[in-house]
This record gives structure tokens, C-alpha cells and sequence, in this order.
């Protein structure tokens, strides 16, 4: 069966960047309706009117738990749950002037998905287990100083990840980790580097998906990186490490 074609899904982060693509590319795909979720409905607008009726916007914000739990219990058609707001505060981990950078970029990168997973996970079973798919970072594979407290947020949604699917296996629930690299948003805006358009991240995203990938690097940066940290992690973290903060 399709975890796509023909299903109900929800993104969370839809109004911008990957998130609007998700949303974009799942319609391409053949989704029957897109849940789109952000903090203000109102930049939903034009995704809402390009669906034709298939898009609909949910007024979501993942650091609430209370309008996560609402969303999960007005939506249980969902079959496909993509995690995707995040936060970047662009801070290192001792360089950082506090702790708040780090504090807000875990509240919402993981305990953002902490909680829409357990709302969700029992939607998700009453629809055939469906998937879920958490946009981690190849920052959450190794920790770039530059973003440093970033990269730690990301690394504890790869190990959640982990253990949302050795958990809800039982249910039948497909579950995803995604670790892109630069890909061409505003969140990747202050690095000069070549980026990929999210459009083509996100279609790869969905393709990998279909193909029940678990483990899905969407780009030449990303597959590059997975692919040092198998043969030689400590190298990895050695050319990572010299991104200081300034």
C-alpha cells in the first residue's frame, strides 16, 4: 500500500521552505488531502487556494501541547505524519551568551515531535499504522560548533527517531528519519554554499519514503557526509569541528 497515493497527511512547518514543498510534492503525489499546519493560518493562503480543496490549514504550534493534542483529535484520517517545524538559532554551545538559544531549539525540534508522535501514534494506528516521517539534519549526525546547540536538537530527534520505531513496529507504523544538508530556505540563508531547491528535496524525501528507506540523506552533502561517518566518524567531526562561532 502507498503511504502517499489516495491517504490523508499532516505537515507541521507548511508555510515556508521544505514544509510548503512537502505539502506541494504530496499533492503531485497523489495525496487525497494535505493537512498543512503553522502558527498563522493566514500564510497558508495560497497553498490553500493552489489545492484546490485538498490542502487544509490547521492552526498548529508545536511547542503547545494542548494544540497538538486538539489537531490529533480533530484529524484522525492522517496516515502520514511529517515532522518538520524547526528552529535554528545559529548559536554555539559554550559561545552562546545563555542557555536560551538552546532551551527554544529544544522545545520545539524535539519536544515538538515528542508530542505530536505520542498524539499521534494512535491515529496513525487506527489507519493501517500509517508513517511518520521526523526531518532530523546531517547536523543531528555530527555537531557543527557553528550551530552547536542546533546540531544537539537534531541529534536527539535522530535518537528518538530511533526509538518511535522500535516502539510503535508493533502498531504497523512506518517511521523515517530525514537528514538533509544545505538546502536553499531562509534557515540556511546566512551559510554560502550550494543548495539544493526544496522542491527537490522534498520529492526525493517522498520517493525515499515510498521506497521504505528508514534512513533517508535527500542530497550529494548529505549521502557524502553518511558515507564519511561510516568509513572514518572522527574525520567527520574533526573537518565539522573547525565551523566555529565567529
Amino acid at each position: 500500500m502507498s503511504k502517499i497515493k489516495d491517504r490523508a497527511a499532516l505537515v507541521t512547518g507548511a508555510n515556508r521552505g521544505i514544509g510548503k514543498a512537502f505539502v506541494e510534492e504530496l499533492l503531485a503525489a497523489g495525496a487525497a488531502k494535505v493537512y498543512a499546519a503553522a502558527r498563522d493560518p493566514k500564510t497558508l493562503e495560497e497553498l490553500v487556494e493552489a489545492g484546490a480543496g485538498r490542502v487544509v490549514p490547521v492552526a498548529l504550534d508545536v511547542t503547545k501541547p494542548e494544540m497538538i493534542e486538539a489537531a490529533a483529535s480533530r484529524h484522525g484520517d492522517v496516515a502520514l505524519l511529517i515532522n518538520n517545524a524547526g528552529i535554528a538559532n545559529n548559536a554555539g554551545i559554550i559561545d552562546a551568551e545563555d542557555t536560551g538559544a538552546a532551551r527554544a531549539e529544544m522545545e520545539t525540534n524535539y519536544f515538538g515531535v515528542l508530542n505530536m508522535v505520542r498524539a499521534f501514534a494512535p491515529v496513525l494506528a487506527g489507519n493501517d499504522g500509517g508513517a511518520i516521517v521526523n526531518i532530523s539534519s546531517v547536523a543531528g549526525r555530527v555537531n557543527f560548533p557553528v550551530i552547536g546547540s542546533y546540531s544537539a536538537s537534531k541529534a536527539a530527534v535522530h535518537s528518538l527517531t530511533q526509538g518511535v520505531r522500535a516502539e510503535l513496529a508493533a502498531q504497523g507504523t512506518f517511521v523515517a528519519g530525514v537528514y538533509p544538508g544545505p538546502v536553499d530556505t531562509a534557515m540556511a540563508a546566512e551559510f554560502p554554499m550550494d543548495k539544493l531547491k526544496p522542491n527537490d528535496v522534498a520529492r526525493t524525501i517522498l520517493e525515499s519514503l515510498e521506497a521504505g528507506e528508514e534512513d533517508i540523506y535527500p542530497d550529494p552533502v548529505s549521502s557524502e557526509l553518511n558515507a564519511g561517518l561510516l568509513s572514518d566518524p572522527k574525520a567527520v567531526e574533526r573537518r565539522a569541528g573547525e565551523m566555529l562561532p565567529s
